[in-house]
């Protein structure tokens, strides 16, 4: 059922906004149906509507609109954090440049694939263009002390907002995924979205650490890169977690342990599909396994109860429904899944306190 009854109004521009957190949203409100201008937002959320290098499934640069869409369903209230949208959440609109270049890429692709060099390159160079605009847009973020939340998209996407965060120094990475990502340069694609993680590390040595969690679709040369890293990178793969939960480990004591693998500076990168695939079964390269909702939250609970500070997040790989199906299961799992970095993210800043 869609919340469409307007009950939201802004105060003076000079004050903060005036709603009434209990109310239905008005469906032209920003995200989660609040009504704030990103001068008055914390945390600013850039959407980056880009698949040019998807290999399966289709319909990821549609992923930040249905999350819009499917936000306003949100009731605010959360169990866990204290009011994670009193510090203001405003999400951008998209960019109509940024779309197109996106098309170029896609339709490009196919080409490049059987073996027209001019056409790679073409990609190529699309996605260097959409590296400088991420960076331009998260950097400008970062100088409004504001927080950067990037929505996908592929997971090509965040590369340019992992160069704005190096520019603030070192920092770590937490990777959910289904997928490894480090391939190099997968189909000949330097910024597959297969190829996000092995991009950071080789690229950007403010990186220090890159710790994922749910990886259970991966080729020997990924394992091969991963074990030339060294300690630069800790796995949790999905097979080794299922073992330790059916010997009895609680998820408690492998949050706390993942949490421990990381550097105290963090950016948390999210493929959804790092999710058991009945929460997103539209999502590009859904593979079986993975985690349950609770269990991602749980770790992103353990991640302020340890005292990292979350410097910035991405979500990628939210893909809406096929064209002439009305099913929105992925988007509102994701809007919800936003919701949860967000207000962790809060929490690990001392912008948002605990209620539990």
């Amino acid at each position: 059922m869609s919340k469409t009854k307007k009950k939201n109004k802004l105060s003076p521009k000079s004050g903060p906004p005036i709603f009434d957190v209990n109310a239905a949203s008005d469906k032209n409100a920003g995200i989660f149906g609040l009504p704030f201008t990103r001068d008055q937002s914390r945390v600013i959320y850039l959407p980056v509507p880009w698949e040019a290098t998807t290999s399966y499934g289709k319909g990821t640069a549609d992923g930040p609109k249905a999350i819009l869409r499917a936000s306003h369903q949100l009731d605010l209230y959360d169990p866990e954090v204290l009011r994670p949208y009193a510090c203001g959440l405003f999400l951008e609109k998209e960019n109509a440049q940024l779309r197109k270049w996106a098309s170029q890429a896609k339709n490009l692709a196919a080409s490049a694939r059987n073996g027209n060099k001019a056409a790679l390159k073409k990609v190529n160079d699309l996605g260097n263009l959409m590296n400088a605009w991420v960076k331009e847009e998260i950097k400008k973020i970062y100088l409004e002390d504001k927080i950067p939340a990037l929505i996908g998209g592929d997971h090509s996407t965040p590369f340019g907002a992992f160069e704005a965060a190096a520019d603030e120094g070192s920092f770590g990475i937490l990777h959910f995924d289904a997928h490894s990502d480090t391939r190099s340069a997968y189909e000949g694609f330097t910024w597959s979205h297969a190829s996000i993680m092995h991009n950071a590390l080789t690229r950007l040595p403010q990186i220090k650490k890159i710790v994922q969690v749910g990886i259970r679709d991966f080729c020997e040369q990924e394992v091969d890169f991963i074990r030339s890293q060294g300690d630069r990178m800790r796995v949790f793969y999905d097979h080794e977690l299922k073992i330790s939960k059916e010997a009895g480990v609680s998820w408690t004591q492998t949050a706390h342990e993942i949490v421990s693998a990381l550097p105290q500076r963090i950016w948390i990168s999210f493929d959804i599909d790092g999710l058991d695939p009945r929460y997103c079964p539209h999502t590009g390269t859904p593979v079986p396994g993975g985690l349950e909702f609770h269990e991602a939250n749980a770790v992103l609970r353990a991640c302020a109860s340890a005292g990292k500070k979350i410097i910035g997040f991405d979500l990628n790989e939210v893909a809406p429904s096929p064209k002439g199906k009305s099913d929105e299961w992925d988007a509102n799992v994701g809007m919800r899944l936003l919701y949860k970095l967000t207000a962790w993210t809060l929490v690990s800043q001392g912008l948002a306190k605990r209620l539990s």
